[in-house]
C-alpha cells in the first residue's frame, strides 16, 4: 500500500511541476507585452497520513512524550501570485502613449457591455469620435467636460476674444474631437458690429493636446491659449493579486481586489501623484517586468524537480515489480 502512495506522491510532483512550467512559459511568452506582470508558482505539501498520534509525557519526570509519525502524500500548487513591480518605461514619442511611474492602474470601460477593467498598459489612441481608447475600443476613464468659452467683443473696431475656462468635473469618458472642437464655446457680444459668421471664423480652434504628470489632458489652441479638457484618473488596489487576468492587458474583479477608497472614481482620491498613486509619463510605455535570466533559472529548477518526480515513479514501479515477482 505504501508503494502505491509513493506512486501517487510522484504523480503529484509531475502534475504540479507541469503547471509550474506553464506559468514560466507564459512569462517568457509575454516578455515583450506592454505592461505585463510576471507570475510565480507557489507550492504546499499535501495532507499527511498519520501513523502514530503524538502524546505528552504521563507526568513530570515520568516517561517521555510520544512524537507523531506522519507520511506525506506529495505536493500541490497552492497559488500563482503576480509580481506587480514597476516595469521599465520606454520612450515612444506618441502623445497617446501613457506610462505609469509608480502605483496604480488605468480604468477603462467597455461601453458596449458596460464593464470596467483595470490595466497597466497605456498604449491608447483616439478613435473616430475623439475618445481616448484602448486598441480594442475600451474608453479610458477620468474627469471630463473641461471647457473654454470665448466671449467675442468689439474693442475699437477690433474683434477680440476673451477666454473663460471651466475645469473638468464629471467622471466618465475623456473626449477630444478636433473636427468639431468639442469643449470650445462662443458667445457673440459685439452688439451687431460683427456677424455670427465673422465671429465663428475667427474663433480659436484645437491644434494639439498633451497630458502632464498629474494626468491633465491639456488642449492647445490656435491662438496660443490652452485649457484642461480632462484628467486621467488611476485606481489603486489593496490586493492586486485578487484581480483576474482577462487577456489583452486587462484585469477584471476590481471589487474583489479591494479598490482603495471604493470602486467609484473621484478627483480627490484617484488623481495621479496623490494618495500614493504614480505619475503619468506621456510618450512612454511600461515594458513587461519579466526577468528572462530568472525565468530560465526557475525553468531549470522546475525541470529537475519534474525529473526527480518521474524517477520516484520509476523506482516505485521497480519495487512493485519485485513484490509481484515474489509469487513466482
Amino acid at each position: 500500500m505504501s508503494l502505491v502512495g509513493t506512486l501517487n506522491a510522484g504523480v503529484s510532483a509531475l502534475n504540479t511541476f507541469s503547471q509550474s512550467i506553464q506559468v514560466i512559459s507564459n512569462n517568457i511568452a509575454n516578455v515583450n507585452t506592454t505592461g505585463f506582470k510576471n507570475s510565480r508558482s507557489e507550492y504546499t505539501d499535501g495532507f499527511s497520513n498519520l501513523l502514530q498520534q503524538a502524546a505528552p509525557a504521563v507526568a513530570a519526570g515520568v516517561g517521555s512524550n510520544v512524537p507523531s509519525v506522519q507520511i506525506g502524500t506529495g505536493v500541490q500548487l497552492s497559488g500563482v501570485s503576480s509580481n506587480f513591480s514597476q516595469g521599465t518605461l520606454t520612450s515612444t514619442g506618441s502623445n497617446t502613449d501613457f506610462g505609469i511611474s509608480g502605483n496604480g492602474f488605468f480604468r477603462v470601460k467597455d461601453t458596449v457591455n458596460n464593464v470596467d477593467y483595470a490595466s497597466r498598459s497605456g498604449d491608447f489612441r483616439l478613435d473616430d469620435l475623439g475618445f481616448l481608447v484602448t486598441n480594442d475600443g475600451f474608453r479610458i476613464q477620468g474627469l471630463s467636460d473641461g471647457a473654454a468659452t470665448y466671449d467675442a467683443t468689439d474693442v475699437a473696431g477690433v474683434l477680440t476674444y476673451t477666454k473663460t475656462a471651466t475645469t473638468p468635473a464629471a467622471v466618465g469618458d475623456i473626449q477630444i474631437d478636433f473636427n468639431v472642437n468639442i469643449g470650445i464655446g462662443l458667445t457673440n457680444s459685439t452688439g451687431g458690429a460683427f456677424t455670427d459668421a465673422q465671429v465663428t471664423a475667427g474663433k480659436p480652434t484645437m491644434r494639439s493636446f498633451t497630458v502632464d504628470q498629474l494626468g491633465n489632458v491639456i488642449i492647445g489652441l490656435s491662438n496660443g491659449d490652452a485649457f484642461i479638457r480632462g484628467r486621467v484618473l488611476l485606481q489603486h488596489f489593496n490586493d492586486p493579486n485578487a484581480l483576474t487576468r482577462e487577456g489583452k492587458n486587462l484585469f477584471s474583479g476590481l471589487e474583489a481586489a479591494g479598490p482603495v477608497q471604493g470602486i467609484s472614481l473621484s478627483e480627490a482620491i484617484n488623481s495621479p501623484a496623490t494618495n500614493g498613486l504614480g505619475r503619468i509619463e506621456v510618450g512612454t510605455l511600461e515594458l513587461s517586468n519579466v526577468d528572462l535570466s530568472q525565468e530560465f533559472a526557475d525553468m531549470i529548477v522546475v525541470q529537475r524537480s519534474f525529473q526527480a518526480g518521474s524517477r520516484v515513479i520509476t523506482v516505485a514501479d521497480s519495487m512493485l515489480e519485485e513484490v509481484i515477482n515474489l509469487k513466482r
